[in-house]
C-alpha cells in the first residue's frame, strides 16, 4: 500500500499546483466545460446523428459510448478507489459520489470525439474524391486529397485531441481525479476503440443478422449479464435492452438509412429532432414520477419511496423504455409523419 500512497501524495500535489491559477471566473468555466464530457451531452449528440445525420454511425456511436460507460462503472465499482478530495477536502472545487478510478470523463471523451473525427475525416476525404470524378481527374489522381482537404482532416483531428485534453484538465482543476485516474480513463477507452476498429465490422453484422426471435433473446441474455456484472446501475442494462430491442424490430418492419435519402431541409431536421427529444422527456421525466424512487409521487406507499427495493428494476424499466423509444418509436414517428422515409438501400456502408 505505500506505492498507492506515494501516487495518491504526487497527485495531490500535482492538483494544487494546477489549482495555483485558480479563481472564481476560471471556476465557473472549468465547471460548464466539465459537463460536456458526460453522458448527458454526449446521448443528445448521438441521438441527433442517428435521427438526422447518419443512423448506422449513431448506432455505431452510441454503442461504443455504452460499453464505455458501462466498463468504466464496472471497475469503478471492483476497484473502489477514492477521489482527491476524499483525501484533501480542500481541493475539491465539485463534487462527485461515485469512485475515482478511471476517470469517466477521460474516457469517454476519448470514445466519443475520436470516432467522430475519423469519420467526419474520412466522409470528407470521400466527397473530394467524387468531386474529382465529376471534373474528369484521372483515377490515379483520385486518392491524392488536396490541401484543402488536408487542411479540414487537420482541424477536425487537432479539435478532437484538444477537446480530449480540455476535458481531463477540468477534471484535475477542479480536484474530481487524478494523473492516473485520467491515464486510466484513456487506456480503458483506448483499448475500447481498438478492440472496436478490429471488430467492428463482425459486431454490426451479428446485430443485423438473424429472425427477430434470436436477436431479442440475444439482447436480454446480454441485457441480463450486464445486470449480473454491475448491479449498482441497471439503467445501462435497460438502455441496451430497449435500443438492441427497437433496432431489431426496425430492421425487421420498417427500415431506414437517412444516409440513402435526399438531404432533407433544416425545417425536416429540426422536427425529427424535437420530437424525438420531446419523447424522450416525456418517457423520462412520466416514469421517474411513477416508478419506485424517492421522487416518485406514490413514494408513501411502503417499499415505493427513497430506499425501494424496486428502485433498480424500475430504472432498468425506464431506460429500456428510452432505447426502445430511440432506436424504434422515435424512428416510426418520423415515417408516420413523412418526416423520414423506408430505406431503398439498407447495404453496410463506412
Amino acid at each position: 500500500m505505500p506505492v498507492f500512497f506515494a501516487i495518491y501524495r504526487w497527485g495531490l500535489a500535482f492538483i494544487q499546483g494546477i489549482q495555483g491559477i485558480k479563481s472564481p471566473g476560471l471556476t465557473a468555466l472549468m465547471k460548464g466545460i466539465t459537463a460536456l464530457g458526460s453522458e448527458y451531452f454526449y446521448i443528445p449528440l448521438i441521438l441527433f446523428i442517428f435521427w438526422c445525420v447518419n443512423e448506422k454511425k449513431g448506432l455505431r456511436l452510441g454503442l461504443i459510448i455504452l460499453v464505455s460507460a458501462f466498463i468504466n462503472g464496472f471497475f469503478k465499482d471492483l476497484l473502489k478507489q477514492p477521489r482527491p478530495f476524499n483525501l484533501e477536502a480542500s481541493v475539491g472545487l465539485v463534487f462527485e459520489p461515485s469512485y475515482g478510478f478511471p476517470s469517466g470523463h477521460a474516457q469517454l471523451s476519448l470514445c466519443f470525439w475520436l470516432p467522430l473525427a475519423f469519420w467526419l475525416s474520412r466522409s470528407r476525404r470521400t466527397a473530394t474524391c467524387n468531386t474529382d470524378f465529376s471534373r474528369q481527374v484521372p483515377r490515379a489522381t483520385c486518392n491524392e486529397v488536396p490541401r484543402a482537404g488536408k487542411m479540414f482532416r487537420a482541424a477536425v483531428w487537432g479539435g478532437a485531441i484538444f477537446f480530449v485534453l480540455l476535458i481531463a484538465f477540468t477534471r484535475l482543476y477542479l480536484g474530481v481525479h487524478f494523473p492516473t485516474d485520467i491515464l486510466g480513463g484513456w487506456f480503458l477507452g483506448g483499448l475500447i476503440l481498438l478492440l472496436w476498429y478490429f471488430f467492428r465490422k463482425p459486431v454490426t453484422a451479428l446485430l443485423n443478422a438473424g429472425k427477430l426471435r434470436a436477436q431479442m433473446i440475444a439482447a436480454a441474455l446480454i441485457a441480463l449479464g450486464m445486470n449480473a456484472l454491475y448491479p449498482a446501475d441497471s439503467s445501462l442494462g435497460g438502455l441496451f435492452l430497449g435500443f438492441a430491442a427497437g433496432h431489431g424490430l426496425t430492421l425487421h418492419y420498417f427500415p431506414r438509412s437517412n444516409s440513402d435519402e435526399q438531404k432533407p431541409s433544416p425545417l425536416i431536421l429540426a422536427a425529427r429532432y424535437a420530437l424525438g427529444l420531446g419523447g424522450a422527456a416525456l418517457i423520462y421525466l412520466g416514469f421517474k414520477t411513477i416508478l419506485p424512487g424517492e421522487n416518485s409521487l406514490f413514494s408513501g406507499l411502503p417499499l415505493w419511496g427513497a430506499g425501494s427495493p424496486y428502485f433498480q428494476l424500475g430504472r432498468f424499466v425506464r431506460y429500456g423504455l428510452l432505447g426502445l423509444w430511440a432506436a424504434a418509436g422515435a424512428p416510426l414517428v418520423f415515417l408516420r409523419l413523412h418526416l423520414t422515409e423506408v430505406s431503398q438501400n439498407d447495404g453496410e456502408r463506412d
